[in-house]
């Protein structure tokens, strides 16, 4: 669904990192780059809490004489905290603002890292790894939702999509550091973000949008003032936004049953869909099990694994840098079309293997899965959520960004726990569902979603609903 060009601002929407009357877009302000690292904080709790439990698995284990059972346990009860988490974001997002749902969500997330840090026991370790996950389940909603709200249209991509960025540099960095340092000191690291984010949240304003919706004009007119800079023009942006919100506040607080309503079906579809397609990819089956997919192809866990951080952070910040630049829509596609060829080179692998025809087959599975992982990096790990933090209206967005996440969050449950029975049923069958998924999502994307760059979010949404 393309944006029809319009010419009557001065500029074509066609080239959207213009502005109004074709000036070059101003850089961010301080605000608005300090405001974001304060919420991507959060996001690097998150991957610091995806990526401990495997560098962590010996030394729990070994410290506490858990048996595997019990540490499969500790792995995976995040997820379902995390799913209850999703399901609440929303709301909280809207009952308590941004700034608020953020905060709310470290003080579980803190406390969980407190009860590993202190934990003598599997009790004390499951009960904080499911306080982790209820509060990474809030920040996997609320951080990309304020980052969009707050930025600048034609910054708005970049800005959001360092929200994945910093969840990769969580993961590499406990993986790179969990090789050396004991278990609970890399648990006190991954607690710090938490104490950053906590303290930072007081230095930072609210989303004006959210400010808005609650019908604080004054408060929203100078948080925005705030994130411009105290000379810039904000009369046309906080027009824009009123005019919105108060057209919006004349409906009648959406229920669950609204988002099925025909005119937020496209949103609905597009968001639900590339959540859907994102993790039936096969990405949390790569990160998960990365080192037992190498070892079963014949190649080093370890040297695998390094390899892996080594590719997809420069891949992840590429994609920051183009995402404004090249358009939402061309880096999806690019990046599920790298990530169908690498399921396919890994599913080739161990093809040959049990076919006996090829010894270098383990390297063509190393090839895959960095192919993989660097295309996924560059558009398909972030781009879906900066995407479903743009297309939902600010009154069902609450409802919607839930809805979304819980999806997320259920097809990575599903995909970890479902991975090693397909590979005990096939290797290579596995990987080829796995590149057959990735295929479809390019065909989604070019039917389906739409060009967001450079569009403030009302445009967005008042296109699509």
């Amino acid at each position: 669904m393309e944006r029809p060009e319009r010419i009557e601002d001065g500029f074509t929407t066609t080239d959207p990192l213009l502005s109004t009357g074709g000036d070059t877009p101003a850089p961010p302000t301080l605000a608005v780059v300090f405001s974001t690292l304060v919420a991507v904080s959060g996001s690097f709790v998150f991957g610091s809490a995806v990526g401990f439990s495997s560098p962590a698995q010996n030394g729990i284990i070994k410290d506490l004489g858990l048996s595997v059972a019990e540490y499969s346990v500790f792995g995976s009860i995040w997820t379902i905290g995390a799913m209850i988490g999703a399901v609440m974001s929303g709301k909280l997002a809207d009952l308590f603002a941004r700034r608020g749902a953020m905060g709310f969500s470290e003080l579980f997330c803190l406390l969980g890292w407190l009860a590993i840090i202190f934990g003598k026991d599997a009790l004390w370790l499951d009960i904080g790894r499911f306080l982790m996950g209820y509060g990474v389940g809030i920040i996997s909603y609320v951080v990309p939702v304020y980052i969009a709200e707050i930025t600048p249209k034609n910054l708005r991509g970049a800005f959001t999509t360092v929200n994945q960025l910093m969840i990769c540099c969580g993961v590499s960095l406990m993986y790179v550091v969990g090789v050396i340092i004991n278990w609970r000191l890399l648990a006190v690291i991954g607690a710090i973000p938490c104490i950053i984010q906590l303290l930072g949240l007081f230095f930072i304003p609210e989303s004006p949008r959210w400010l808005a919706k609650a019908g604080q004009w004054k408060e929203c007119e100078a948080s925005l003032q705030r994130l411009r800079g105290k000379d810039a023009n904000i009369s046309e942006e906080a027009a824009e936004i009123k005019e919105y919100t108060e057209t919006l506040q004349k409906l009648s607080e959406a229920k669950l049953i609204d988002l099925f309503h025909k005119k937020y079906a496209h949103s609905l579809i597009v968001g639900v869909g590339l959540m859907v397609l994102q993790q039936f990819g096969g990405v949390n089956a790569i990160a998960y099990y990365a080192s037992s997919i190498f070892e079963s192809a014949g190649f080093s866990g370890r040297v695998g694994s390094i390899a892996m951080v080594v590719v997809q952070i420069p891949m992840q910040v590429l994609g920051v840098l183009l995402m404004d630049k090249s358009g939402r829509r061309p880096l999806l596609m690019v990046s599920a079309a790298g990530t169908c060829l690498g399921c396919f080179l890994v599913g080739s692998s161990f093809l040959l293997q049990d076919l006996q025809l090829w010894k270098s087959s383990p390297f063509l599975a190393l090839v895959g899965i960095l192919v993989f992982t660097g295309s996924f990096s560059l558009g398909m790990g972030g781009i879906p959520w900066v995407i479903m933090s743009e297309i939902f209206p600010i009154n069902v967005k609450g409802l919607a960004g839930s809805l979304v996440t819980v999806i997320n969050w259920f097809g990575s449950w599903i995909v970890s726990y479902s991975f090693n029975f397909l590979m005990l049923w096939s290797s290579e069958g596995t990987f080829f569902i796995f590149s057959a998924v990735c295929g479809v999502t390019v065909m989604f994307v070019a039917k389906l979603v739409p060009e967001t760059k450079g569009r403030t979010l009302e445009e967005i949404q008042s296109s699509m609903t």
